[in-house]
């Protein structure tokens, strides 16, 4: 299987904080989401790929080419949504289109239109937009390139139920070409439940798992019991637990193992949400 991204031992050094040795690969017609915690990791990872950063160390291909050396001809392919930043605030969207006719080769004016239309932008200053709309408006501008690869930092951020259908729709749509992969990092885990093909979870820092996301699902699920019942579970199987009022919840590794062992225990399935909840609870 080929990969529009390949990302090796990727390191990058701050006073305070440290990328360590981040390693996944995203094929062609997939795509994956990237979670964690704020200040984890996953905003470093994508400037990283984007050349905003000087990486300490490793190795970003993209389209198998290196992401430094052949930038220019890459950054073309490259559909680009970052939470941060944008045009100068005064602008409309109709002056957005014609900077980006002239910057970037083969921009489709008539599918910038018809997004706009879809998502009924107005023709106003972008300093007039919403958050909701200005997401909309990036989204718009990254699917109007010939883009390979999406690269998309909480685009669902900030939008309505409704709108962030329309838009999982999009991306869904977007690599039923198997040429085309998007990377989206996201809060809204649902959201990637949705339509991620895998998941790569980095945490302080390093990368926990990257994963198919219906293997990741049906790997993982939350045992509910109390401590005796707890007690006779292999150790190497729990991530984490938490106690309530009633019993005590516990994320296991293998549940299927777990539901053929002790088949009376109640094994209920595991969100991305709780996966990575409980990995942040067990390191703290």
């Amino acid at each position: 299987m080929e990969n529009n991204l390949q990302i090796s031992n990727l390191s990058k050094h701050y006073k305070d904080f440290s990328l360590k040795n981040i390693s996944f690969d995203l094929p062609c017609g997939a795509i994956m989401g990237l979670i964690g915690e704020n200040g984890a990791g996953k905003t470093t990872t994508i400037k990283a790929i984007l050349n905003m950063i000087k990486i300490d160390g490793g190795q970003i291909l993209i389209f198998g080419k290196d992401h430094i050396a052949c930038e220019q001809k890459i950054k073309e392919q490259v559909g680009i949504v970052l939470d941060k930043g944008f045009f100068y605030e005064e602008i409309n969207p109709e002056e957005i289109c014609l900077i980006m006719l002239k910057t970037v080769k083969a921009f489709d004016k008539a599918k910038f239109y018809e997004y706009l239309k879809l998502f009924e932008l107005p023709s106003k200053p972008i300093k007039s937009f919403s958050r909701g709309m200005l997401v909309k408006l990036k989204i718009a501008i990254a699917l109007s390139r010939p883009a390979r690869l999406l690269i998309l930092d909480e685009p669902t951020s900030g939008l309505d139920p409704v709108v962030r259908t329309e838009i999982l729709d999009l991306l869904q749509e977007f690599v039923q070409d198997e040429e085309k992969s998007i990377l989206i990092s996201s809060h809204i885990t649902s959201d990637l439940e949705q339509i991620a093909d895998y998941i790569s979870y980095i945490n302080n820092g390093e990368l926990v798992f990257c994963q198919n996301k219906d293997s990741l699902l049906e790997q993982y699920g939350i045992l509910r019991c109390d401590q005796s019942e707890l007690s006779l579970i292999d150790k190497s199987l729990i991530v984490g637990t938490r106690k309530n009022q009633f019993n005590i919840e516990a994320l296991i590794k293998n549940k299927a193992a777990i539901k053929r062992a002790y088949p009376k225990l109640t094994v209920d399935k595991a969100t991305i949400d709780e996966i990575m909840l409980y990995h942040v609870r067990r390191d703290k």
